[in-house]
């Protein structure tokens, strides 16, 4: 097909979706805004639904459209390329982020309900065993999907179930025991969208909870840096070897480029100092890959996810 006949044909397209879900759709929204980076072009459309048949419906046009479609948790862990993403960009709205007690020891929680608030919740009920999630920048559905943890827990220890939707609309309750869960990842099929997840804990008074709470953020507060422009960790340990470890021992702590630098508190966090480009930080991610690979012969993964096209 003609390249230009098939740009029209998308914008005919995408215009029917802005008819159809009005003020929940933008075109070419700036990701930037969305990124703990503040890094990122635009979404070619960004649709943020009210609701469950708000989002079946987006699907099933997404689909019928062949779009692609990205999901968006709170942008901790994500790095979105300058060019901006091709396709949707589908960030869940404040009714997913709804919490209530099931049990006296069971929370259910929206996807896009923060770690730290669900912690919170979860002290309110006199339930243990969540409180790292104090600790934890992001919402519970990128949470889920990346095993995330730290200081010894991780999310496979308090998930009972989870509810998803596929990219065909359909719903699904899944158990724990059927999900596959290991470092910082899940075998959960990359077209689950995550709605909710019921948690499971212990019962345990607030005052114990929330010492508990205290001392992880305190020792989070002296090891990581804060209120800085960054996805957080970004490369997963390896072999059993801290991801810090392996950029200090390189040599790599010091390294920049432009304004995108290593944090001088933790070397496993790269930062926007104010005039980064996501391209900057993607650089400096695969220097630092490189030199950590020749020096130490270790291959560092990434926990940070990287979106949009490459130009």
């Amino acid at each position: 097909m003609d390249e230009r006949i098939k740009k029209k044909l998308m914008s005919l397209n995408i215009k029917s979706l802005q008819n159809i879900f009005g003020k929940n759709l933008y075109i070419k929204e700036k990701l930037s805004k969305y990124s703990w980076f503040n890094l990122g072009g635009p979404a070619e459309i960004f649709f943020r639904p009210e609701n469950k048949d708000q989002l079946k419906h987006f699907l099933t046009e997404v689909k019928k459209n062949e779009f692609k479609f990205h999901i968006l948790g709170a942008g901790s862990n994500t790095l979105i390329r300058d060019s901006g993403v091709d396709g949707a960009v589908i960030k869940l709205g404040s009714k997913f982020a709804e919490m209530k007690l099931v049990e006296k020891d069971v929370i259910e929680v929206g996807a896009a309900a923060l770690d730290k608030r669900v912690s919170d919740f979860a002290k309110k009920n006199e339930i243990g065993g969540m409180e790292f999630l104090s600790c934890i920048p992001g919402s519970i559905g990128g949470a889920v999907i990346m095993n995330s943890g730290c200081y010894g827990v991780d999310m496979s220890k308090i998930i009972s179930s989870i509810k998803i939707i596929n990219n065909l609309g359909l719903e699904k309750e899944i158990n724990s025991d059927e999900i596959k869960f290991y470092y910082r990842g899940t075998n959960l099929p990359k077209d689950y969208i995550i709605l909710s997840a019921k948690l499971k804990g212990k019962q345990k008074s607030k005052d114990l909870i929330e010492k508990k709470q205290n001392d992880l953020m305190q020792k989070k507060k002296e090891t990581q840096p804060s209120q800085i422009k960054t996805g957080g960790s970004t490369f997963k340990n390896v072999n059993g070897k801290k991801a810090w470890m392996l950029i200090k021992e390189s040599g790599c702590d010091k390294l920049y480029i432009g304004d995108a630098k290593i944090s001088e508190k933790h070397c496993n966090f790269f930062v926007n100092k104010g005039k980064a480009k996501s391209s900057d930080i993607e650089k400096l991610i695969y220097q630092v890959k490189k030199e950590v690979k020749i020096k130490t012969g270790e291959s560092l993964e990434l926990e940070i996810k990287i979106i949009g096209n490459e130009k």
